[in-house]
């Protein structure tokens, strides 16, 4: 058996876990730059604030209807979901981390547990332990363990925040509840045009037959019905090391010369590189991109990318800075006024499995230096220690007008206790 664990609301709940005044009040969470919406508390929902909203286009709607409005606090957000996958990882013998605000359990060889009791008491112990309202669902494929959780969050009052779906009988109840548009794995295009051919919930498209759904829907479309159907076909997912890394930014204001997308630039190649030393591999390629802003159409416009392939396997932050800055130099056009860039390393080996070349390798002397700098910015704090090239005396911060404090993360920031 699976339970899927979602925190309800994560974000608006993270806000309200040090502000329990806000407990009932609407609450809405800006993206990066505070430009649009990317959660919704249940209160700002009945507003007809819709996802991705652009924010200056609902200030009305917001001071109107005495609607909060934070800043992503990222921070804040994860430490607290590393909170909560922590105390799920002890409610399980196994853990799937599927997202910030969601992990898969596996019950598999607990016979022995009263499942329907142990969901109430995972909703239980997370939210006294961490603030954290969460939902849970229970079955025995992934796919209908989704189900279950929306049954369990749809009606949190009949189920305590938990639904267990054991029986066929409920099965087939909660697949004809659920509308097709809403099932995990089915995209706008497909639930547009399943509506079409008139199968408007789950149940109905569990109905079809097999060879339709593999010629229309694919493989994963096939893996998702038999799901469905109760027969498990979707196993847990073991950590494993990302086949790509990225680091892209939208920038506070638009930029059009060489030296602000320079020091950016590096900076994102040097976030890169410490993410593949802490998973010990190399990159091969790269690929920096720039663009202009595309809401600005008084602007000239200009979007492009360069992917290089590099003469050796590196992960230090000195070589790879080079590298990005000889792609940069290639795209980079004068004229444009640029609001985003960004860099992606792509194609790992592991860090002790590097080819040694007759004519060019990497310096072995950086994995000493890059060893010293990652344990002095973990001891006194991330981008203490820089390139040269990164502005030491330039500090870029993203807008966050309405940035609440990182209670968790900072000392000068925890909450004020008045005894």
């Amino acid at each position: 058996m699976f339970a899927l664990i979602d925190c309800n609301n994560f974000y608006a709940s993270c806000e309200r876990v040090f502000r329990p005044e806000l407990r009932g009040k609407p609450i809405v969470v800006l993206s990066n730059n505070d430009g649009c919406v990317i959660a919704r508390s249940n209160e700002a929902k009945v507003f007809g604030i819709p996802m991705g909203a652009a924010a200056f286009e609902y200030e009305k709607t917001f001071t109107e209807n005495n609607i909060f409005v934070f800043s992503s606090n990222y921070a804040l957000y994860g430490d607290m979901s590393a909170r909560v996958m922590n105390l799920l990882a002890t409610m399980a013998p196994e853990i799937e981390v599927y997202s910030i605000d969601e992990a898969f359990l596996n019950f598999e060889g607990c016979d022995y547990l009263d499942l329907q009791q142990h969901g109430l008491m995972i909703v239980k112990e997370v939210t006294r332990s961490t603030g954290i309202p969460v939902s849970v669902g229970i079955a025995n494929t992934k796919a209908l363990s989704k189900v279950a959780n929306k049954v369990a969050k749809k009606f949190p009052k009949e189920t305590g925040g938990s639904y267990i779906i054991d029986t066929d009988l409920k099965r087939i109840k909660a697949l004809k509840w659920l509308p097709v548009e809403d099932v995990w794995g089915i995209g706008h295009r497909h639930a547009k045009r399943l509506t079409t051919l008139g199968i408007k919930n789950a149940y109905q498209f569990t109905q079809l037959p097999d060879l339709w759904v593999r010629q229309n829907m694919a493989v994963v479309g096939l893996r998702l019905k038999h799901e469905l159907e109760g027969k498990p076909t979707l196993q847990m997912d073991r950590m494993k090391d990302r086949k790509s890394i990225a680091t892209t930014r939208s920038f506070d204001k638009m930029y059009s010369e060489f030296d602000d997308l320079r020091e950016r630039v590096t900076t994102y190649v040097v976030t890169c590189a410490e993410k593949l030393r802490r998973q010990h591999s190399c990159c091969n390629q790269l690929l920096v991109f720039v663009h202009t802003n595309g809401f600005r159409t008084d602007l000239p416009q200009y979007t492009r990318n360069i992917v290089m392939k590099l003469p050796y396997p590196t992960n230090s932050s000195i070589e790879l800075a080079r590298f990005v800055l000889q792609g940069l130099r290639m795209i980079f056009r004068k004229g444009y006024q640029y609001k985003k860039a960004g860099v992606v390393v792509m194609d790992f080996t592991p860090e002790d499995a590097g080819q040694i070349s007759l004519f060019e390798n990497s310096d072995p002397r950086h994995r000493l230096v890059m060893d010293v700098v990652d344990r002095m910015n973990t001891a006194i704090g991330q981008k203490k220690v820089k390139l040269a090239s990164q502005a030491l005396d330039r500090t870029w911060k993203m807008k966050q007008e309405k940035l609440s404090p990182r209670y968790t993360t900072r000392i000068g920031e925890v909450i004020t206790v008045v005894a």
